[in-house]
């Protein structure tokens, strides 16, 4: 039988992210990364050496035409995604892109115009999806554990470390502020959990001291589903010392995950109804090595990611409508447009 092709990867970006996550987990799943692209020469010869990738560029052009590379993850930040990702659709590499996949939905549906034009695969970096904990929440609800869900409440309020500051802090053009870093997550979330779709945000936003160029630091809202189901969240880059949470309440239980919105493989999920507490068995898995399984097995023809091109452009959606419903104290609908 004749061996699976090795999946052979061009990193767009020397990024954190790409660093401490998603090479490890790359080569965990059997791919080889080949080449990286950094405009810094001094910066990618260095992270390259330190990371063992053989050919660092400097020029997009020149990754994309590598006959060598299949896929490409892109980390560059936000308001470079479109222009990378319509490269490297139409040089026919498939495309791993970071969240969000844009600063605009009119770019992020570009993306995934041009990705199917192609006939590439296109994902977003949802990894929070990927968690055993949240599979489980999932699958209870989908089974009927807690009966008709009424609401839900995400706690993604952390703090934001110093080296993942920055532009996150400091660029509005690129996408930074609190809402399109974390809240787009707590949205990809509760879709995947509930199976619904988000239809209509109100939402508040704060500056605590970090972010500036008038960017929120921190916010808190609700969002409505289709369904009916009402969801509030929290996020923050300045909350030091609170755990991560996710619930859903139902007509016949609550479903209540601790230290859950992170990305190491961690937490816990208990059932409440009314024959007591129970807790879920969870297969804690690397969430990373888990969404790079499935995108080299999209690849090859089996199956699809674990979020699609058109997740990443419902969650950004959901995101600047937060965005703009904190902007003018006023409910805002969700339309990806897809």
């Amino acid at each position: 039988m004749t061996q699976p092709r090795t999946t052979r990867w061009g990193l767009i970006g020397a990024s954190t992210i790409a660093r401490e996550w998603v090479i490890g987990a790359i080569r965990a799943t059997g791919g080889e990364i080949v080449s990286l692209m950094s405009t810094s020469a001094e910066r990618g010869r260095s992270y390259a050496a330190d990371q063992r990738i053989a050919k660092p560029v400097t020029n997009l052009s020149e990754l994309l035409a590598d006959p060598e590379i299949d896929a490409v993850y892109i980390s560059t930040t936000n308001e470079l995604h479109r222009d990378q990702a319509i490269a490297a659709a139409r040089a026919g590499k498939h495309i791993l892109c970071e969240k969000p996949l844009a600063t605009s939905l009119e770019d992020a549906r570009a993306m995934v115009r041009a990705a199917r034009e192609a006939g590439v695969v296109l994902a977003t970096n949802h990894h929070l999806r990927n968690a055993a904990t949240h599979r489980a929440m999932r699958d209870a609800i989908a089974a009927g554990r807690i009966g008709k869900p009424l609401s839900a409440r995400v706690f993604h309020a952390v703090y934001l470390p110093p080296h993942l500051q920055g532009w996150r802090l400091e660029r509005p053009e690129a996408g930074g502020g609190v809402i399109l870093d974390i809240t787009v997550h707590d949205t990809d979330t509760l879709r995947f959990v509930l199976g619904d779709d988000p239809v209509e945000a109100i939402a508040f936003s704060h500056q605590g001291g970090m972010a500036r160029a008038g960017l929120e630091d921190a916010v808190m809202g609700v969002l409505r589903f289709r369904s009916g189901v009402i969801a509030q969240f929290h996020d923050g880059f300045t909350t030091k010392f609170a755990e991560t949470g996710l619930e859903v309440h139902g007509t016949e239980g609550s479903l209540i995950g601790r230290n859950v919105m992170t990305q190491r493989a961690l937490g816990t999920v208990t059932l409440r109804n009314v024959t007591g507490e129970h807790e879920l068995p969870l297969d804690h898995r690397n969430l990373y090595e888990t969404a790079l399984s499935a995108f080299h097995a999209a690849i090859a023809g089996n199956g699809k990611p674990s979020a699609t091109g058109e997740d990443g452009v419902w969650s950004l959606a959901a995101g600047l409508a937060v965005v703009k419903a904190a902007q003018s104290g006023t409910a805002v609908k969700i339309e990806p447009g897809l």
